[in-house]
């Protein structure tokens, strides 16, 4: 695979609107289902939570001189046959997607390492929580407060919550179990010492290098660290960006004051975070990906 190669795997669900066939699965059961959407096939799905985002991501390729650098695979557990759907509705739009595992039911997440994917986006939690098991960055995308539309052209914006997303949850442990000032105590005295990676290294790291493509004042992708830290706790973080050798554009360390609002400020595409209280928050202003990891969550 090209160096300078960002491939983000989907569901059907997260690119598009299903919930009206989402809710006939529910109270009727899959043959209704299967009914439904073949009966419906010809007519487009409508934007789902992901749909900008996905749009402003393949944007990017009509920037890059005719070399294709960002691929969307979708990952859906509709069958060949009731997917047929899904796959018109991609064309509808005009969306460059013509690689797809359709697993009539079965878990999806063994295909995002077999395509390659950097980052796997789901409405299905308990998939999200598979691949991240197997170590693929993983979300879930939860529903949003803003409608979701065709999305554009504009710059792509993507923010990060650092413990346990960009960043082991080693300090975030310190934290729970023994509070606040043991954890800036820890950070200050290892401020020298590189923190872990945590499950968005990669996806990180891919983005990075898809930016040193463009000049650094007109990049038509941005990248944000929206962390609770605070001082003293702010030197480790940004140590550890340097060790890894990777540029992140803006850094906020809001020392506890709630995300949502500079989410908003930062004008975000999408923001991962692996706390369920900041990511019900931030949906209400954002997309947002909740990317269950860590003590916390087992």
């Amino acid at each position: 695979m090209d160096q300078a190669q960002l491939v983000v795997a989907i569901s059907s669900r997260a690119l598009f609107d299903l919930d009206a066939s989402h809710r006939v699965f529910e109270s009727e059961g899959i043959e209704a289902y299967c009914d439904y959407q073949i009966a419906h096939e010809d007519e487009p799905l409508g934007p789902g939570v992901a749909f900008p985002l996905v749009r402003k991501l393949l944007y990017l390729n009509d920037l890059m001189a005719g070399k294709a650098r960002v691929e969307v695979i979708l990952l859906s557990r509709n069958s060949a046959d009731t997917g047929l759907r899904v796959f018109n509705s991609i064309q509808h739009h005009g969306l460059d997607i013509t690689r797809a595992a359709f697993t009539g039911g079965h878990i999806p997440y063994p295909y995002v390492p077999a395509f390659g994917a950097h980052l796997f986006l789901s409405a299905d939690s308990e998939d999200v929580r598979m691949a991240l098991r197997a170590g693929c960055a993983a979300a879930t995308l939860l529903p949003s407060g803003r409608k979701a539309d065709g999305g554009g052209e504009g710059q792509l914006r993507i923010a990060f919550d650092g413990d346990a997303v960009l960043f082991s949850d080693e300090a975030e442990q310190i934290f729970r179990t023994e509070g606040l000032v043991a954890f800036s105590a820890q950070e200050k005295a290892a401020a020298q010492e590189p923190l872990s990676g945590g499950p968005f290294k990669g996806f990180l790291t891919a983005l990075h290098l898809l930016q040193s493509l463009f000049p650094a004042d007109s990049s038509p992708l941005r990248t944000a660290l929206v962390t609770a830290r605070g001082a003293p706790a702010h030197e480790r973080v940004i140590r550890t960006l340097r060790a890894w050798g990777i540029r992140i554009d803006e850094a906020l360390f809001l020392g506890g004051l709630e995300k949502a609002r500079f989410l908003e400020a930062f004008d975000a595409d999408i923001f991962f975070d692996d706390q369920e209280l900041h990511c019900e928050a931030a949906r209400q202003h954002v997309a947002t990906g909740h990317v269950p990891v860590g003590a916390r969550h087992t």
